[in-house]
């Protein structure tokens, strides 16, 4: 055999030491984030066990409700404040586009996010999740000395382990990770296999602990596919882009407005904490991750009717917006979920022609498509979280690639109209 006939072993990455050591630890990444999960979870849950099982209607909450969500929030302004943390962390998205978890700060956000989550603020678990997994995985790899990308790829398999038992399914945690995370050629082999082993070992421990998975979550009713679906999911994908940008308005109002009231950051959580327990007390759906919540937004919709659904997506944005803007800490993926899974409903209700279905996985994964750059895993969650069929995720992703390629439509627009007014002002300045 000559040189040239030879099998170039050195560029197989497979062949390197490095990354059976790094397989390995994907396992037990996996089981940390089984662990993990369940115990955070599980710590969590004591939230719907206070908040037990509310009304349906207006003020159907209790107001002691209120004491309770505005003591969640000292707690967190006073957790905020002996950990010295910062007046932002980091997001999933970011977590994720970065591939770093500072592994000092991440005990301290996983603390502040199970207080945030047990008292009822409208947030999700998987920026803890991913901070737990994420920063095992990075403590490993700075314990071991090992280079930036090896660290990068274990730091990712750590979050892929937190996410296969959350979503049930190792291939939604593993296109998540990579499709937002985009690592980059020379490491994406070790972060695919990395992040598969991570995801299906911890799914294995999960479903062998719980007993239970998220798959097929919200019971839909089936449908038959035909033509004009696809004509029907760019409507929907234009008008979830709709509701992002009325959402991200009322983000932004509320954040100026309680930023106005120079409240001293410690009691500012509390503030957050009375108004959305002010908000539940009236619509009881509107707090916690709103993964439950839309279980029953689903099962109750002709009972609810549509004003009141309606009157429940808006007090949904403005609790998101609160706990986001006065401290909390959690995850945005659960909340925009249900706005989206509302916003489907509410579009059933009002034209029912449009099958509940249809209209429900299109706009369930196009709100948080227009945000996210990870269209695949948004098609995917709806499909896994409904079981609708094969035919029927083509809506979906014209839904998805819709409302994003909208919303990036609407910020390159704005951005191009911005430079043009710079470039007027500094042709022809003002005297």
């Amino acid at each position: 055999m000559t040189d040239e006939t030879k099998p170039n072993l050195a560029a197989d990455y497979t062949q390197a030491k490095g990354f059976w050591e790094s397989i390995l630890t994907a396992a037990l990444l996996g089981v940390v984030g089984a662990v993990s999960g369940l115990v955070f979870l599980g710590v969590t849950g004591v939230g719907a066990d206070w908040y037990g099982d509310p009304g349906l209607g207006w003020f159907d909450g209790e107001w002691w409700w209120v004491a309770v969500a505005a003591g969640a929030g000292l707690v967190v302004g006073q957790l905020r404040r002996l950990f010295a943390m910062p007046a932002t962390t980091p997001g999933l998205i970011e977590d994720l586009q970065s591939e770093y978890i500072d592994t000092k700060m991440a005990p301290k956000i996983v603390a502040v996010s199970a207080v945030s989550l047990i008292g009822g603020a409208s947030l999700g678990p998987e920026v803890a999740l991913g901070q737990m997994g994420g920063g095992t995985g990075r403590y490993i790899a700075e314990r071991r000395g090992l280079n930036d990308d090896r660290a990068k790829e274990q730091t990712l398999s750590g979050m892929a382990g937190a996410f296969g038992g959350l979503f049930s399914s190792p291939l939604m945690a593993t296109i998540l990770v990579l499709e937002i995370a985009r690592p980059p050629r020379r490491r994406w082999g070790g972060s695919f296999y990395g992040s598969v082993v991570a995801s299906s070992v911890s799914l294995g421990l999960y479903f062998a602990i719980a007993g239970s998975v998220f798959l097929g979550l919200y019971d839909v009713p089936q449908y038959d596919y035909e033509d004009w679906h696809l004509l029907a999911g760019v409507g929907l994908g234009l008008l979830s882009a709709m509701i992002v940008l009325v959402t991200l308005a009322v983000a932004a109002a509320t954040k100026r407005l309680l930023g106005g009231l120079k409240l001293p950051p410690v009691l500012l959580p509390a503030l957050g904490g009375l108004l959305f327990g002010l908000v539940g007390v009236m619509l009881p759906l509107t707090n916690f991750t709103g993964s439950s919540q839309l279980e029953t937004v689903l099962s109750e919709a002709s009972t609810l009717g549509v004003g009141l659904l309606i009157a429940i997506l808006f007090g949904k944005m403005f609790t998101f917006a609160v706990s986001s803007a006065t401290g909390f800490i959690g995850g945005p993926i659960f909340p925009i979920l249900f706005l989206g899974g509302t916003s489907g409903i509410i579009v059933n209700q009002i034209f029912p022609d449009i099958p509940l279905a249809l209209a429900f996985t299109c706009m369930l994964a196009a709100l948080p498509g227009s945000i996210v750059s990870a269209p695949f895993s948004m098609v995917l969650l709806a499909a896994l979280l409904t079981q609708v069929g094969a035919l029927q995720t083509s809506p979906i992703l014209i839904a998805v690639a819709t409302s994003f390629l909208a919303i990036s439509g609407l910020k390159f627009a704005v951005a191009q109209r911005s430079t043009s007014e710079a470039s007027v002002t500094k042709e022809h300045p003002t005297t």
